[in-house]
């Protein structure tokens, strides 16, 4: 019984759980019951972004991409688009798109309209798909579209007539320009209709239409200016064609002109017999020129290039382009002729001249330009610096210096004369001291080599890089002695004495010669002609002398002075025990080499070889050592001195002549020539001079060429250029002479050609003196031999003569035959230069000839002018 009790509780308490177990289930649903799952959370919003929501896009060719990015679209429907202004759809008005729909992300474009609304702002919407309430709004605003304009229009061109055109295009952002077309009918016509100088222009940049030759049958011509930004914008001008009647001309001034590269020059058309006065000028055929060619404005000042050349400058008549006319010009580099025969070698040359050729040096196109008076006569060679700082300006200047110890700065190119500063005038320091003067030709024993006054003779020189000119006054007291000679360092720019300067010449070395007293010898300021060119050479002035006509006692003379310091560095006497050995060389200096050696030639006087030397080519060692000293190198001295010296046939009557180097000549790479008044034109090695032979007799064969009897004599020097030499001989007497050309030949024996290569004997003839000549070229072609006639120089030096005016004479360099021009062929004196002066020396410079006279003196004190430069050049109408 207990038992079975036991387990109807237990089994009680089982049914009771198991009952409480299926109503849970059945609670939560495992039981399989109907109860409902609980709701799903909300979704999130749509949202719509664009890439941009300002732009601003050009009428006519503006474009603008946009892109809509919306977020919480899980159907990806996308973007509708819409275009609209105040609020309703404006489109194509306002623009267009290239899609109204489109997936998010994608890009779509906005075009603008062809022109810009009003107003000009277009809203641009994206909206949705999914939730047409979700957009955004970007806004746009259309700027004004390009406009092309052309003036002017209407118009009548005349054909061969020159119309400019200016196409101004607005709204052009990127600056674009215009293309121009010509069309008759819709159609291209040109050359047909005319021409145009470019077929594209900046907005505001002309062209030129240019008529054509003759009245087409249509005379109706469209000038179309499109925009290069915006090809749907453009502008018609409408040209008629027009006959022309022909009358109009036009002349340039001046028609020949030279300038340096650093100058400008402005020319002046006139046109007659047109309306239309406007021109157009061309360089070179290129219409304003370029940088090569140089550059050409519309008022006609032509501005050069950087390089040196010959070019034409033509001018046009707009009223007719068949009527123009043209202008030569040359520019030229040339700094400057600052010593003797141009440079240390004593060649001569010019060889940067672009202005002057063979075929206008002639008396229709070159003449006289102007003169200048100045006090007294020149004697020394006019010297020439391009480009100087003067005056508050730069100009080009020629300096001058007269035998009343003055020096002047003349502007090289402006008539009338303008005068930049005159030692002893306007504040300028005067080179003469208070109670002295010049010194005449009664003073030297009535030497009449040199009349009537004796101031600066021998040449100055300038140092460019100092900006100095170096020269050597003669005065006296007034009392009638002592006499001075005077070392000057003037400022170019103002006339002004520099480093600490003058100084007096003095020196004084050991010798028992002639004039010597208690063993030395001393420099003779009175005796002591100062004739010769200064050198400068390596920072230091050489200055030499002889005497005034053999009157002694008397020596030849060497010294060197510091340039910088005006201090005396080194004395040379040519016969410290013995007599003459004068330098003077017919005004020639001495010559140096690129290694800083001196050469000159000596004239009449005793020689041994040591301490002697008469008639002899010196060479000196460069200035190198502290304390510097001259001695003799090496040396020349014909076999003949002794002859020489006795029968007054000086050697040194000429100049010495450094050829080029290398010489060309076959084993001899430095060379000089020289010649004196026997007439023989000796060709010595500058390595190797040869001394003296003292068995030669009938030619000096110790040097390279002895050419016996070439000349008749030599009272100058030579010039050189491209392989030819140019002499001219004389005799001392009434004889006539003739100017010479000799060439070189690379080999021997005969070097130089023993007999002329060309003469002036059927052209040109002349007594003493003889021409020094100068030579122009372009550096290779155009050479042109420059010979002065000095033949009345007016002083009875055993001739008895009148005084007269100098005569220039221009040659073709490749035959001395043809004689170009001469100062004597223009009818009415128009080229009539001033009374001769000896020794006198033509410096040719960017396009004119310098030549120094004594004015209308005639030498007796007697004259209007007593001292005259001479100036000469291209005509320029």
């Amino acid at each position: 019984m207990e038992c079975a009790l036991v387990r109807g509780v237990r089994l009680s308490s089982v049914c009771a759980c198991f009952s409480a177990l299926c109503i849970a289930l059945f609670a939560t649903g495992c039981a399989g019951g109907s109860s409902a799952p609980p709701a799903p959370p909300p979704p999130l919003p749509v949202s719509v972004s664009l890439s941009s929501t300002t732009a601003s896009v050009q009428a006519g060719i503006g474009t603008q991409k946009f892109t809509a990015t919306v977020q919480n679209d899980p159907q990806s429907k996308g973007i509708n688009w819409t275009l609209t202004q105040s609020g309703a759809n404006c489109s194509p008005g306002c623009g267009t798109l290239s899609a109204t729909s489109s997936a998010s992300g994608t890009p779509i474009t906005y075009t603008a309209p062809s022109n810009q609304p009003n107003p000009s702002d277009v809203m641009l919407t994206a909206i949705s798909v999914a939730d047409s309430t979700k957009s955004q709004v970007a806004t746009i605003t259309v700027t004004p579209s390009v406009v092309v304009s052309v003036s002017p229009t209407p118009i009548n061109v005349q054909f061969n007539a020159i119309q400019d055109f200016t196409a101004t295009v607005q709204n052009d952002s990127q600056s674009k320009g215009a293309n121009w077309t010509l069309t008759q009918s819709g159609a291209n016509c040109s050359p047909g209709c005319g021409t145009l100088s470019a077929t594209f222009s900046a907005s505001g940049m002309p062209i030129r239409y240019t008529g054509p030759s003759s009245v087409p049958a249509n005379p109706s011509v469209t000038l179309t200016a499109t925009s290069v930004t915006d090809a749907a914008r453009s502008a018609p001008a409408n040209i008629t064609v027009t006959v022309n009647p022909g009358n109009a001309a036009v002349t340039v001034s001046p028609k020949r002109a030279a300038i340096t590269k650093w100058q400008t020059q402005t020319f002046t058309a006139t046109v007659t017999g047109a309306n239309n006065t406007a021109v157009t000028w061309q360089v070179d055929t290129i219409p304003n020129g370029n940088a090569t060619v140089g550059t050409i404005d519309s008022n006609g000042k032509y501005t050069p290039p950087a390089t040196v050349g010959a070019h034409t400058i033509t001018v046009v008549s707009n009223a007719d382009v068949s009527k123009s006319a043209a202008a030569s010009i040359g520019v030229t580099d040339l700094r400057g002729v600052f010593t003797y025969h141009n440079d240390a070698s004593r060649a001569g040359v010019n060889a940067q001249e672009h202005a002057l050729t063979n075929s206008n040096v002639t008396t229709a196109t070159f003449g006289k330009l102007f003169s200048c008076v100045v006090d007294a006569a020149i004697y020394a060679q006019p010297l020439w610096g391009a480009n100087l700082t003067i005056s508050g300006g730069t100009h080009n200047v020629v300096f001058v210096a007269t035998q009343h110890n003055t020096v002047y700065a003349i502007d090289a190119d402006a008539s009338p004369c303008t005068t930049y500063w005159q030692t002893g005038a306007s504040g300028v320091n005067s080179l003469v001291p208070p109670g002295e003067t010049w010194v005449t030709s009664a003073d030297e024993s009535g030497c009449a080599l040199v009349i009537p006054d004796i101031g600066i003779l021998g040449t100055p020189v300038i140092d460019p890089g100092t900006g100095t000119i170096y020269l050597v006054t003669n005065t006296k007291t007034t009392s009638g002695a002592p006499f001075h000679q005077r070392l000057h360092a003037l400022a170019i720019a103002t006339g002004n004495e520099k480093f600490g300067g003058p100084t007096e010449i003095r020196a004084v070395v050991s010798g028992t010669g002639a004039g010597s007293s208690g063993g030395q010898v001393s420099f003779d300021p009175m005796l002591n002609n100062q004739r010769p060119a200064l050198l400068l050479q390596s920072g230091h002035v050489f200055i030499s002398w002889a005497s005034y006509c053999d009157f002694g006692p008397y020596h030849g003379w060497l010294m060197s002075y510091n340039a910088a310091s005006l201090l005396q560095e080194a004395v040379f006497n040519v016969s410290p025990n013995s007599f003459a050995g004068g330098i003077w060389m017919s005004g020639n200096g001495p010559a140096a080499d690129s290694s800083g050696n001196i050469y000159l030639a000596t004239g009449n006087g005793t020689w041994n070889g040591t301490d002697a030397f008469g008639d002899s080519i010196l060479k000196f060692q460069a200035l190198t050592a502290t304390p510097t000293n001259l001695t003799v190198l090496d040396y020349f001295t014909p076999h003949e001195q002794s002859s020489l010296d006795v029968n007054d046939q000086d050697l040194g009557s000429g100049g010495v002549m450094l050829l080029p180097d290398p010489s060309g000549i076959s084993g001899h790479p430095h060379l000089l020539v020289e010649a004196g008044k026997s007439g023989n034109i000796y060709l010595v090695d500058r390595d190797n001079m040869g001394h003296f032979c003292s068995t030669c007799t009938t030619s000096d064969t110790q040097i390279v060429q002895d050419v016996s009897g070439a000349l008749t004599g030599l009272w100058g020097s030579p010039a050189y250029w491209n392989g030819t030499m140019y002499l001219g001989e004389t005799d001392a007497t009434a004889n006539l002479k003739y100017l010479k050309a000799f060439s070189f030949s690379a080999t021997g024996p005969n070097f130089l050609s023993t007999s002329p290569t060309s003469t002036t004997a059927n052209t040109y003839t002349y007594t003493y003196p003889g021409p020094t000549t100068s030579i122009s070229t372009d550096g290779s072609a155009h050479a042109i031999v420059w010979a002065i006639d000095s033949s009345a120089f007016g002083t009875t030096e055993g001739i008895t003569r009148a005084a007269g005016p100098a005569i220039l004479h221009a040659f073709d360099a490749n035959n001395l035959a043809t004689e170009l021009w001469n100062s004597s062929q223009a009818l009415g004196n128009r080229d009539t230069a001033g009374n001769s002066v000896k020794f006198t020396v033509p410096t040719v410079a960017n396009g004119k000839v310098y030549i120094g006279t004594r004015g209308k003196d005639d030498t007796l004190g007697n004259g209007t002018t007593f001292g005259e430069i001479d100036v000469y050049g291209l005509l320029p109408n």
